[in-house]
């Protein structure tokens, strides 16, 4: 028995579970586990996304009761659906349980094992996703909010211009260290699912990680780090998740932004900043790190105002 990312792993499953025949009682158990391996070795996701993985399964497994590949039917899954529905999680939560479902059964497919076909699980329809948005003078006054010459501040100056300046997400920015090179205005990072991307420094983002690196005195090897009291040991850690989405919402408050602000917030930014300003969306979608186009097109509300425009300024000219 091993520990895995929090995840409790067993010791490898007996060859009879490939044969079909001689089924044990918790062979589904131990497919599950092979397929979180197979998840974070061959498709190279996240420990995060491998334990949301197993928490997702693991609810379905415990309440649906069953333990071979053939016992997962239609009837099982609409129960597990029933379920979740009636502990009113939205559906986009809902989707998150489903999806995960689906990714496992699709690997037994792979595996020639008996089971329900993973495209008979249809995904819960949700609403047009709705974006965070905060105007161009609020995204001003939070980029100014951090005042003074405090090394927590010259770090918070830092934290922030980079991400306008690259729309990272947190996860990406958490991940940076000391040995990144941003003398050429721009340098790789390993996003999700690991397909690494190049991002791009704005001079404001480049000029604040340079004052900010050349008032550091640590040895930390990490780009971000805890400062005075945020120390809790004798050595500052890097900074956390956490820590991060607490500066950001500090400095909005700060700034005087009503909305719930957040580096995502700040991310969507990056991406209708370039969208206003005439980007095309395969660049941004690449920018950004979507695996689908699809995905980017969530921003195009952006041109709105351009197509109102042009409207307005081209439309029944003869009736003038």
């Amino acid at each position: 028995m091993k520990l895995l990312g929090g995840i409790i792993l067993c010791d490898p499953p007996s060859p009879r579970l490939r044969t079909g025949k001689h089924m044990e009682k918790n062979e589904l158990e131990q497919l599950k586990r092979r397929f979180l391996e197979y998840t974070e070795i061959e498709k190279g996701r996240a420990l995060n996304t491998i334990e949301n993985y197993n928490r997702y399964l693991s609810a379905f497994l415990d309440y649906a009761k069953v333990k071979r590949p053939e016992e997962i039917t239609d009837e099982a899954v609409r129960e597990f659906r029933l379920w979740l529905n009636r502990k009113n999680l939205n559906k986009k939560t809902q989707n998150y349980y489903l999806i995960a479902l689906r990714s496992f059964l699709k690997y037994l497919a792979r595996q020639n094992i008996e089971t329900l076909p993973a495209e008979r699980i249809e995904l819960a329809k949700v609403g047009e996703r709705q974006l965070d948005l905060i105007t161009s003078n609020e995204l001003s006054r939070l980029l100014d909010a951090p005042q003074g010459t405090s090394l927590k501040v010259l770090r918070d100056k830092a934290i922030l211009e980079l991400f306008f300046s690259t729309g990272l997400r947190v996860s990406e920015l958490c991940s940076l260290n000391t040995d990144t090179d941003f003398s050429l205005e721009q340098f790789s990072i390993r996003g999700k699912g690991g397909k690494v991307r190049v991002v791009f420094l704005s001079e404001a983002a480049k000029t604040a990680l340079n004052k900010y690196l050349k008032a550091r005195q640590d040895m930390n090897d990490a780009l971000f780090v805890q400062i005075g009291k945020e120390i809790k040991t004798k050595e500052p850690s890097p900074l956390t998740r956490r820590s991060i989405e607490r500066i950001v919402k500090h400095y909005a408050v700060k700034a005087g932004i009503g909305k719930k602000v957040t580096p995502h917030v700040i991310r969507h930014s990056f991406a209708t900043d370039l969208l206003s300003n005439g980007a095309d969306l395969r660049s941004v979608q690449m920018l950004l790190g979507h695996a689908s186009i699809t995905t980017t097109q969530i921003y195009t509300h952006v041109t709105d105002r351009q197509l109102k425009e042009a409207h307005k300024k081209f439309h029944s000219k003869r009736r003038s």
